[in-house]
């Protein structure tokens, strides 16, 4: 039954948003949710072969609710598409459980051409990813379980389990390591507050690299004070003076 799982899905939205005070304001006032009705809806009628039907229905959803979800998309349990105006998902995007995405979220395919019709063209999501508002995953790759996208990133290769990935294009920056926990933890539009800013971390090294280099230069500079005279001619230059002075004498 394509609806035996809603009280679950459900039950992820009042988890995963503090907003939500009720099952009854889920159904009622969350997109997120309505569209995964009109999703498996319009996925039931196209794995029984009524395509047309199908894509029927799932434009009915993206006009009532924003979000477009094609019918021959595989998804799994308790999705949360929080907020979700402008989410995406192609045809053969497969997303696992306990997955979130956010508003302005893309799965789609990077060569839309009619040859690749038949062909898996759109990401593949692990269990318990989040996806950043904004955040463009374009490719048939594997997003591994437990991986955080950033908000805005624009992911073109795989994404290893666990980690987490920020930037356009998107580029690894933490590895979730949390010894003895069997579930990542949540974070909202993935992204971890103590995540170091790579662009910071970069500026940083440079800055401690032209400190080290002053400071070589400023020893440099002391050494060759320290062999000349106090006129600034060099040392060796005077011993020379001394001794044809003492030949001549």
């Amino acid at each position: 039954m394509p609806f035996k799982n809603l009280r679950d899905e459900i039950d992820a939205t009042l988890a995963r948003d503090p907003a939500a005070r009720s099952r009854l304001e889920v159904v009622l006032c969350y997109p997120g949710f309505q569209a995964l009705l009109y999703y498996r809806a319009a996925n039931c009628l196209w794995r029984h072969g009524w395509r047309l039907a199908g894509r029927f229905v799932s434009h009915l959803g993206r006009v009532m609710t924003g979000i477009e979800i094609h019918p021959g998309a595989s998804i799994g349990r308790r999705l949360f598409i929080d907020h979700g105006m402008g989410v995406v998902i192609g045809e053969t995007t497969e997303i696992g459980d306990d997955c979130t995405l956010y508003d302005g979220v893309t799965l789609g395919g990077t060569r839309p051409t009619k040859d690749q019709q038949s062909q898996k063209r759109h990401p593949s999501i692990g269990n318990d990813v989040i996806i950043g508002a904004g955040a463009k995953v374009l490719g048939p790759f594997m997003v591994g379980d437990g991986a955080r996208i950033g908000a805005a990133a624009v992911v073109l290769k795989e994404v290893p389990p666990g980690a987490t990935v920020v930037g356009n294009p998107a580029r690894q920056v933490v590895r979730r390591t949390i010894p003895g926990e069997e579930r990542p933890v949540f974070q909202p539009y993935g992204v971890d507050p103590d995540i170091p800013d790579p662009v910071a971390r970069a500026l940083n090294g440079l800055l401690e690299e032209v400190t080290n280099l002053r400071a070589r230069v400023e020893q440099l500079e002391r050494a060759k004070e320290e062999v000349s005279g106090s006129d600034g001619t060099p040392a060796l230059r005077l011993v020379a003076g001394s001794a044809a002075a003492e030949r001549s004498s």
